[in-house]
């Protein structure tokens, strides 16, 4: 069951890919589980607030820009 509005997950694949992270790199930097960042990214879960925050942090855009 996908969750997750589909253009917010393509954008969180794109921003990790353009950064060149893997979904395991990612992980570790938001002491989550590589599992995690794929059910982000495939629309089957969506990242709290925090892991929200700290991806605009990581990838060097604003909060906005991430959700689209």
């Amino acid at each position: 069951m996908r969750i997750m509005n589909v253009a917010i997950s393509e954008k969180m694949r794109k921003l990790r890919k353009a950064n060149g992270l893997t979904q395991k790199e990612l992980a570790e930097k938001l002491y989550v589980t590589p599992s995690t960042i794929s059910k982000w990214e495939n629309g089957a879960a969506m990242p709290d607030v925090y892991a929200v925050t700290a991806m605009a942090d990581i990838f060097g855009v604003e909060v906005a820009e991430l959700l689209g």
